[in-house]
């Protein structure tokens, strides 16, 4: 049976008077997209939009490392989470944070400094931590374990705290020096260990703050190898959670510090600096009202107006438009004595509107320090009335717009 013949199509194509084909094939036509490909979100498609397709299609090895990268990504997020959760329910570890924040801040930052100590990677977690404390204004310094024996220990005060951070408990350079340490001093180990007992530190000296830093798989199991990776990791995220808490509970602005310790770079140029009060008062229509629900201010307490200021935002309560409370008012109020009496009888903790300074919100930040400075040289009297607790009232239109404590003026 004969076959039949029907002409060949293909998309070849030829170089007529050529001795050779072309060395670079055609382009093949695209292949239709997979379900994945469709799924991919709009930005992880223009990443791999501009990837070159021969690091995609040509590099055995870049599977291996993402895959790499992506474990210890992983591995160092989820011993974060166990460590959240372990200062959430853990009552050794939220105790010794508790105590810890106490030891810094017994001062109010007024004198003594936090003294950190640590060799080796610790060590680098320490200057961080003491680089990020200055910036919020929190006085520390970091100490050498193996200087501080041959002289630095005299950068050591007597008013002083001191944090050791060591991932085993038992660095032999720390356990040497703790027997030159006052031991009137207030002493904080950051550590691995979650229970006092288990911690050499402490057990050289039992008074010893425990801030647990643990990891939920030693480094060896997650990596193959022991380097310090996900320890560091805990230590530095547990060391920037306690400069936070510290910095909101010795500055009402701590924007404002930071700004003012950190005028240059690109964190610098990207604060805008205020310029005028209106700028930085704290809007009196936000502030929380207290004493017109059901308890009046004639029945509130003490803990009433401390609750009341817990709760917002700004630290401020204010009763209508005639008595307000501001957190350096707030922060005199003494432990169980002005807990159960009544608000109107704690004296100067509700300032009344007579006694603000009423000032322009428009005004210039520095006409107004210029002014205060001023109103404070006229006599005694005016030094007292215009100290730094005083409320300044900023008024627009004849109403008043905020208020802010005379003191705040110099934090800007």
């Amino acid at each position: 049976m004969a076959l039949e013949h029907h002409p060949v199509t293909n998309s070849e194509v030829y170089l007529m008077n050529s001795s050779h084909a072309p060395s670079v094939p055609p382009p093949s036509p695209p292949s239709p997209a997979t379900p994945c490909e469709r799924d991919i979100s709009p930005p992880l498609e223009d990443v791999m939009s501009i990837t070159p397709s021969d690091i995609r299609d040509s590099c055995p090895s870049l599977n291996q490392r993402l895959s790499t990268a992506v474990h210890v990504l992983g591995t160092e997020a989820t011993a974060l989470s166990y460590l959240t959760r372990l200062y959430e329910t853990d009552p050794i570890a939220r105790a010794g944070f508790n105590l810890a924040v106490q030891a810094i801040t017994r001062f109010q930052g007024d004198k003594g400094k936090l003294v950190i100590c640590g060799i080796g990677k610790s060590g680098h977690i320490a200057k961080k931590l003491v680089a990020t404390m200055n910036s919020l204004k929190i006085h520390a310094t970091y100490l050498h374990p193996t200087e501080a024996l041959h002289g630095d220990l005299g950068k050591v005060g007597k008013h002083d705290t001191i944090l050791l951070i060591t991932f085993s408990g038992k660095t032999p350079e720390l356990l040497s020096l703790l027997p030159h340490f006052d031991s009137s001093l207030p002493l904080i180990v950051m550590t691995s260990h979650t229970h006092p007992s288990t911690c050499e530190i402490v057990k050289h000296r039992p008074d010893t703050i425990l801030l647990p830093a643990p990891i939920h798989q030693s480094e060896t199991d997650s990596f193959g190898f022991n380097a310090p990776t996900t320890s560091t990791t805990m230590a530095l995220a547990l060391g920037d959670a306690l400069a936070v808490v510290i910095s909101n509970e010795l500055h009402i602005n701590v924007q404002a510090v930071f700004s003012q310790n950190h005028p240059g770079g690109a964190i610098g140029q990207a604060i805008k600096k205020p310029k005028k009060l209106s700028d930085v008062a704290i809007r009196f229509k936000d502030i929380p009202q207290v004493g017109t629900g059901p308890i009046s201010i004639g029945a509130m307490t003490g803990a009433h107006i401390l609750m009341s200021a817990y709760r917002s935002e700004s630290g401020w309560v204010r009763h209508g438009n005639d008595l307000i409370a501001s957190p350096s008012h707030i922060k005199t109020l003494r432990p169980g004595d002005d807990m159960d009496e009544p608000v109107m009888c704690i004296e100067g903790l509700m300032v009344a509107s007579k006694e603000w300074i009423s000032i322009p919100a428009e005004t210039d930040l520095e006409k107004a320090k210029d002014w205060i400075k001023s109103m404070r040289r006229t006599s005694s009297s005016e030094e007292a009335k215009f100290g730094n607790d005083a409320i300044l009232a900023t008024i627009v239109d004849g109403q008043v717009d905020g208020v802010m404590e005379v003191g705040s003026l110099w934090l800007e």
